[in-house]
């Protein structure tokens, strides 16, 4: 998946399910997995690393 596509998957997971929206990428990379579609599962890799970038550095 493009890069461009990546943050954009990332920004409407974010926006749709806010702090969750990472999690919720995690589970969509391990349902990839889990059926063997790998290529799936690193593209939802991608969007977590993004959304992550998106959510910032933890706070303490």
């Amino acid at each position: 998946m493009e890069a461009i596509k990546v943050a954009e998957y990332a920004q409407a997971l974010y926006a749709a399910h806010g702090d969750k929206a990472e999690v919720e990428a995690a589970r969509r990379a391990n349902e990839a997995l889990d059926a063997k579609k790998l290529d799936e599962a690193e593209n939802w890799q991608a969007v977590r690393a993004s959304i992550r970038r998106l959510r910032g550095p933890n706070q303490s």
